[in-house]
C-alpha cells in the first residue's frame, strides 16, 4: 500500500473515533440530564469553585531540614529522543506533603493504607493570621477552637481542621523556615492541648497546617505530632491559600502517593468551595 493510502486510512480511522466518542460524550450528558432531577438536591461539581491548595514543588522549595529536598535528571528529551522522561529523588516530606500515621508510630497506616474516605472531608478553617502576624512561635490552641465551634458549629465528623497562619506567604523566601541564628526555626503550629482536644472530642480525621510542620517551629519533642499522627490520623504540611477558603463548608480532596510502605509524599491538594 502507498504512503498516501496509508495516511488516508489512518485520517479516515481517526475520524470516524472522534465521531464516535462525541456520540458518545452526548449520548451521556443527555442520560446525566434525563437521570437527574432538579428537585434530587445533588451538588454539581461544575458549579463548585475549584481551588488549588497545593504549592509548586521545585528544587529551592524550603525544607525542614534546610536542605534540597528534590532533585532531578533528564532521563530521555524531547530533541534527542523524541520524549522527554525525568528521574527525581525526592525526601517524602517535601513541598506541600501528606504524614502518614507511620511517619511517627511504629505501625501506623502507610500512606498507601490511609482510606480514601479519609482523603474526601469537609475542611474547617482556623484562623490565627492576626496572632501568628505579631508572634512567629504563635500556636492553634484550645481557645481558638473553642472560639471557631461557637461561630460555626460542631467540627464536622471526618473533617480535616487547617490552621490558615498566613504563614504560606513567605514560601518564596528565607522567612518560611525564620531560623534565628541558633538555627532555631520560628512559625507557627498546633498546640498538643489542642490536638488532645481535636483527638478526644472530635472525629476528625485530618490536621493541616500551610507552615512546615504540624508542631511550631521551636519545639523540640514533636508533641503534636506523637499526639496526632499513632491515631491513625494523617498531616498536611506546607498547605498553600487558605485565605481563599470560607472558615465551613469546603470539601477538601488530598491526593496521595500510593507508594507501599511510604511514611507520606508530596501530594495535590485541592478543594470544592
Amino acid at each position: 500500500m502507498c504512503d498516501h493510502c496509508v495516511m488516508e486510512t489512518v485520517k479516515e480511522k481517526m475520524l470516524g473515533r472522534r465521531d464516535f466518542f462525541k456520540g458518545l460524550a452526548l449520548s451521556g450528558a443527555a442520560a446525566a440530564v434525563v437521570a437527574t432531577p432538579a428537585s434530587a438536591g445533588t451538588v454539581s461539581v461544575s458549579a463548585a469553585k475549584h481551588l488549588d491548595l497545593t504549592h509548586e514543588l521545585h528544587e529551592g522549595f524550603p525544607t525542614y531540614f534546610g536542605k534540597p529536598g528534590i532533585s532531578r535528571k533528564s532521563v530521555f528529551n524531547f530533541k534527542d529522543n523524541g520524549f522527554n522522561l525525568l528521574e527525581f529523588t525526592i525526601n517524602e516530606h517535601t513541598g506541600t506533603h501528606l504524614d502518614a500515621p507511620l511517619h511517627f508510630s511504629a505501625d501506623g497506616q502507610s500512606v498507601a493504607e490511609i482510606p480514601i474516605g479519609n482523603l474526601f472531608c469537609p475542611l474547617a478553617v482556623i484562623d490565627i493570621r492576626e496572632k501568628a502576624a505579631g508572634n512567629a512561635d504563635a500556636q492553634v490552641t484550645p481557645d481558638d477552637l473553642k472560639a471557631y465551634i461557637s461561630a460555626n458549629g460542631p467540627i464536622p465528623d471526618g473533617a480535616c481542621v487547617a490552621m490558615n497562619s498566613g504563614w504560606d506567604k513567605f514560601v518564596g523566601g528565607d522567612k518560611f523556615r525564620n531560623a534565628d541564628d541558633k538555627g532555631v526555626m520560628h512559625f507557627p503550629g498546633f498546640h498538643v492541648e489542642a490536638t488532645k482536644m481535636l483527638v478526644e472530642e472530635t472525629k476528625s480525621v485530618g490536621m493541616a497546617v500551610d507552615s512546615l510542620s504540624l508542631d511550631h517551629g521551636i519545639s523540640k519533642d514533636f508533641a503534636t505530632h506523637y499526639a496526632w499522627l499513632p491515631t491513625n490520623r494523617w498531616g498536611l504540611e506546607c498547605i498553600a491559600n487558605l485565605d481563599a477558603m470560607p472558615a465551613k463548608g469546603a470539601t477538601l480532596i488530598v491526593g496521595a502517593p500510593k507508594m507501599r510502605g511510604g511514611t507520606g509524599g508530596p501530594s495535590r491538594v485541592m478543594a470544592l468551595a
